[in-house]
C-alpha cells in the first residue's frame, strides 16, 4: 500500500514536515512513504535572489514526481507553503496538469489530505488546506484531516501549528523558525491517520 507524499519546499520548513509525515506512515503495517518533490518553477536567478539556493539542495536526493505516480499511489499526502492563503504556484501548475487523470477518473476513491506552512501564526493556513480541498474533491479524493485525537492541537503554552485540517508549522517573517517538536508530532499523526484509513479502503 503506497502514500505518495507530494511536497513543494522553499527554504525547507515544509520538507522537515514532509519527512514526518513519512515517518508516521511508515508506523502503519504494509505502508509505503513515497516522497516526491513538484518541479521547480522559478529560474535559478530568482531563487539565488530570495537565498534559497542551500535549501534547495538539501533536497535534491528526492526525485520530481511525474503526474502517473498519483494514479499509483493508494494516498496521496500534499505539502504546500502558503501563498496568500492559497497553495504555492509551483503546487498549483503541477495539480493543472492532471486533467487526463480527472477525464480517467483515475484519482476517484484515493485518500487525499494536506499539510502547510506559513510565515506568520495567521498567514492563511486554514485558507491553504480548504482551498486545496476543493482541487481534491474535484478528483474525488477521500480528504482526511488531522482530527483533535492529536491532542498537541489543544495546545495553548506555545505558539504552533495544527488545526482539524491539516498539520502546520510557522516559518518566521525571514523563516528563521523550523518546525518544532509539536508540529513535527501533528505531521506524524497526520501521515499515521492517513495510511491507516488507505490501508482499510485497499483492504
Amino acid at each position: 500500500m503506497k502514500v505518495l507524499i507530494l511536497f513543494y519546499s522553499t527554504y525547507g520548513h515544509v520538507h522537515k514536515m514532509a519527512e514526518a509525515v513519512a515517518e508516521g506512515v511508515a508506523e502503519v503495517g504494509g505502508a509505503e512513504a513515497v516522497l516526491r518533490r513538484v518541479p521547480e518553477t522559478l529560474p535559478p536567478e530568482v531563487l539565488e535572489k530570495m537565498g534559497a539556493v542551500e535549501a534547495q539542495k538539501t533536497m535534491d536526493h528526492i526525485p520530481v514526481a511525474t503526474v502517473d505516480e498519483l494514479a499509483a499511489a493508494d494516498a496521496v499526502i500534499f505539502g504546500t507553503p502558503t501563498r496568500f492563503g492559497n497553495m504555492c504556484g509551483q503546487m498549483r501548475q503541477f495539480l493543472d496538469a492532471t486533467g487526463q487523470l480527472w477525464a480517467q477518473g483515475a484519482l476517484v476513491g484515493k485518500v487525499g489530505s494536506v499539510f502547510t506552512c506559513s510565515a506568520t501564526q495567521h498567514g492563511g493556513q486554514e485558507s491553504t488546506i480548504l482551498s486545496f480541498h476543493i482541487s481534491l474533491l474535484h478528483h474525488g479524493f477521500v480528504i482526511v484531516g488531522l482530527p483533535y485525537a492529536f491532542q498537541g492541537q489543544m495546545r495553548n503554552d506555545e505558539i504552533t501549528g495544527g488545526s482539524p485540517y491539516g498539520a502546520s508549522t510557522i516559518a518566521g517573517g525571514s523563516g528563521e523558525r523550523m518546525p518544532s517538536d509539536n508540529e513535527l508530532d501533528a505531521a506524524r499523526f497526520q501521515g499515521k491517520h492517513v495510511a491507516a484509513i488507505a490501508s482499510k479502503l485497499a483492504g
